[in-house]
């Protein structure tokens, strides 16, 4: 089975959701390149053991779910300790207070492949001197200092490891840069919760009109990526009415504000405008295109804003008729990776939506950074790090390794 996709089933009227831009043929394909690549690295694979029963019993009906435990300490579950320099003090979840360490010992097996053990070392030598850009809202920079801790792991000297401008990793930067110097190579991450910009208010604008957001213009950090190796776009959290129209942003095309234009609507234009950026700017012949899909909350008995939680959650979800349906918007991202890869572009939809939703432990919950006030929400959004995005790296890894992306000059 591809990694990046999830099986249909609709049991309890939930529907897991597999999208269709690679065959049977092709999969097949995929998995066997991915166990050549295994033998003729003489990797060892690790024990995997299901913990409990409903998720054994669904992972026999299912082609490629299992929320796992490792028996083997040989593969430890923890590829980097919060002691990583580029860890953002919000992720940093068991300095912050959390006592309960459970959520560090489960992996994800799918059912039909077995995920090649992640080398830092490997890695590296594959990424040098190239880039690496993740581009999109703060989960993404939740994944992207993940990769850097996950990969930092295989360089000697960290001092040869730093962020470009000298900046903190916080959430208050717009733009980050890690270089690994012995390497030549850059992961670099752009916030852009909405993809495309957030324009000034155009002349005559009505009064109940804050902002604008221009479903159809890329933001202008686009013109940073260009040339990049490799890229991990996502989006999603912020298209909902409670960070667009209910605080008076609208949708803009041209010099016109859409009115009535409502969430999804934009959202799917905001799509069609990165997919023509994809297609006129990325070199068919050297980037490699993931986007990854929507990542999963956790607040339960009420919103983020209005005393919603997750603290009381230490172990994943096993009943499958507490997860959430396939969010609407993975479909709009699955039907533009096709269109873009009917264009000869090497674009792929990293769905993780369905793995992450078991993880209802995984989230700082209460565990705030030093200096965050008593009273503040909950977050059930972002991941503690180490943590659930370490398994999307792991996926984006393997799926790095079947794609050839690697040093030419080897």
């Amino acid at each position: 089975m591809d990694l990046l996709h999830q099986q249909q089933k609709q049991p309890h009227n939930f529907h897991y959701f597999r999208s269709l831009i690679l065959n049977e043929k092709q999969l097949l394909i995929s998995c066997n390149l991915l166990f050549l690549f295994l033998l003729l690295s003489s990797i060892v694979l690790y024990n995997i053991v299901v913990v409990t029963p409903p998720l054994q019993q669904q992972k026999q009906n299912h082609t490629n779910t299992g929320i796992s435990g490792s028996a083997n300490d040989n593969y430890p579950l923890q590829l980097y300790t919060e002691e990583c320099p580029f860890l953002d003090p919000g992720f940093r979840c068991q300095q912050n207070g959390r006592r309960d360490l459970d959520y560090l010992k489960w992996r994800w097996q799918p059912r039909q492949c077995n995920l090649p053990r992640f080398s830092a070392a490997t890695f590296l030598e594959n990424s040098r001197n190239k880039r690496i850009v993740f581009a999109g809202d703060s989960i993404g920079r939740n994944q992207w200092e993940s990769l850097i801790c996950m990969i930092a792991q295989g360089v000697s000297n960290m001092s040869t490891v730093y962020e470009e401008n000298r900046n903190p990793i916080t959430k208050h930067k717009g733009h980050l840069s890690v270089r690994f110097q012995e390497y030549n190579f850059t992961v670099e991450y752009y916030r852009e919760p909405y993809l495309v910009t957030i324009a000034r208010l155009p002349k005559n604008a009505p009064k109940n009109v804050r902002g604008t957001i221009r479903v159809d213009k890329l933001h202008w950090y686009s013109l940073k990526w260009i040339n990049a190796d490799v890229f991990v776009f996502n989006t999603g959290h912020w298209w909902n009415e409670d960070k667009t129209i209910k605080l008076g942003f609208y949708f803009q095309e041209q010099e016109g504000i859409n009115m009535t234009m409502n969430v999804k609507e934009a959202f799917q234009r905001s799509l069609v405008t990165w997919k023509s950026w994809v297609i006129q700017n990325i070199n068919p012949r050297k980037s490699l295109v993931f986007f990854r899909s929507y990542s999963p909350v956790h607040y339960r008995e009420g919103t983020w804003k209005d005393g919603g939680h997750c603290d009381i959650n230490t172990s994943p979800e096993t009943n499958y008729t507490r997860l959430d349906p396939e969010p609407p918007n993975n479909f709009f991202i699955s039907k533009i990776i096709r269109e873009i890869g009917s264009a000869k572009r090497k674009a792929y939809f990293l769905n993780i939506t369905f793995m992450s939703e078991f993880r209802k432990d995984g989230h700082p919950s209460n565990h705030h950074e030093p200096g965050t006030p008593v009273e503040a929400p909950q977050d059930c959004s972002h991941w503690c790090l180490p943590g659930v995005p370490d398994t999307w790296n792991e996926l984006l890894y393997a799926h790095l390794l079947t794609k050839g992306f690697r040093n030419m000059n080897k």
